[in-house]
């Protein structure tokens, strides 16, 4: 990402689906995105931070039924759980913070007029779904933008994923491309009406049920930031169909792309495998946490790899994140006003380039080596502590 300088900035982040507790993979992603967010701040950037929960959804309500929990308990103490972890590793708070349940009174409306100018559709019913199902016609969408002289949506414009490629994978990211009765299999749902046994809502002139995962990060962005805003960001799983999908419903809705940037974070594995639910291999911020792991720690150990990059969690990286923590503490004792103005410069540089964390943490590192040996005034330990604090969010003092 290079983003010029600007009063206002606009942010939204895709939250969790709060079934299960933060892992490293979650930990990652809004550690980056907090970095941008530090970032713009301290340019002198009014940020507009928008972040969802997505308090309905199918995995979910499958997590209640095998825990034999309520829906709305898990969904509550996940979503409590995963903003602990966040403030734990200082993780700056969105300005908005929104369910989808909240929402739904906002997606009903939106879906109803997407109807009525034929870019959405019902779905007749079968011996496995009731009438009534509606979704977005990506080829009417398509078609829209292009007529429209704005700038052209379609699938595949983030992902650069071929026809044959997509499928497959929006079969495996929550999408039906098999379903009977769909104009595209690509085609994602908007609403999902009511089936026994499911939590439904009012839906007016759709009916009961409740809103499909793409179209509720459409209508939060939309309702809290002006349409093109600076950055929609999330995971690299995102990609497509998600941010591909809710820019479409997006566009579709206002007539302006979603976002003039779409970045990801990539992907975290364990010790060199996929971490997955699956897997049984998660690494959770707050098991670490319980154990008595250094919150900072964990964020210096995330911070040594490139948002973009995927690379994998290691009791080994941990060890070495300690290690740098105790050398940065230490060397509050040898700074001085000066010094620490020339590495905020270094600093500055390296988040500037693609938010290059690891090369920021290289020049704090040259930077206690090179002052080991001064003595430090009060004044030059503080700027330290708050510059660490500031762009990188690390706490080297309570």
């Amino acid at each position: 990402m290079e983003l010029p300088a600007e009063p206002r900035q606009g942010l939204y982040v895709c939250g969790i689906t709060p079934y299960d507790a933060t892992h490293m993979g979650h930990a990652a992603t809004y550690v980056a995105f907090d970095l941008l967010n530090r970032l713009w701040r301290d340019a002198g950037s009014t940020v507009d931070y928008v972040q969802n929960v997505t308090d309905i959804d199918d995995p979910l309500l499958e997590r209640a039924s095998a825990t034999n929990v309520d829906w709305m308990d898990l969904a509550r103490s996940q979503t409590d759980l995963f903003r602990t972890d966040m403030e734990a590793l200082n993780v700056l708070a969105p300005a908005h913070y929104v369910g989808a349940v909240e929402s739904i009174a906002a997606i009903v409306p939106v879906i109803e007029d997407l109807l009525k100018r034929n870019l959405a559709y019902h779905v007749p019913g079968s011996a496995a779904d009731p009438d009534g199902d509606v979704y977005f016609s990506v080829d009417r969408a398509s078609d829209l933008t292009r007529a429209s002289g704005a700038d052209q949506w379609k699938p595949g414009f983030i992902s650069h994923l071929g026809e044959d490629e997509m499928a497959p994978i929006f079969a495996e990211r929550g999408g039906d491309p098999a379903r009977p009765g769909k104009h595209n299999p690509l085609d994602p749902l908007l609403w999902r009406v009511a089936r026994q046994g499911e939590p439904s809502w009012d839906g007016a002139s759709l009916g009961a049920g409740r809103p499909g995962w793409h179209i509720e990060c459409s209508v939060i962005a939309l309702q809290y930031l002006p349409a093109p805003f600076a950055v929609q960001g999330g995971g690299s799983d995102l990609t497509f169909p998600h941010h591909e999908m809710s820019s479409g419903h997006a566009q579709a809705i206002s007539g302006v792309p979603l976002a003039r940037h779409y970045a990801h974070a990539g992907m975290v594995g364990l010790d060199g495998e996929k971490m997955s639910k699956s897997r049984g291999n998660l690494v959770l911020v707050s098991a670490l946490r319980e154990a008595g792991t250094d919150p900072a720690a964990i964020r210096l150990a995330i911070l040594a790899n490139h948002y973009r990059s995927d690379w994998s969690w290691t009791s080994q990286g941990l060890e070495a994140a300690h290690s740098r923590l105790d050398a940065w503490r230490a060397a509050l004792a040898t700074a001085t006003v000066e010094s620490v103005e020339n590495l905020l410069v270094s600093m500055r540089e390296a988040l500037a380039d693609d938010l290059d964390a690891p090369a920021a943490l290289l020049a704090v590192d040259r930077w206690c080596t090179e002052t080991a040996h001064r003595t430090g005034t009060d004044d030059g330990a503080q700027l330290a502590a708050d510059a660490f604090d500031a762009l990188l969010g690390i706490r080297l003092k309570d």
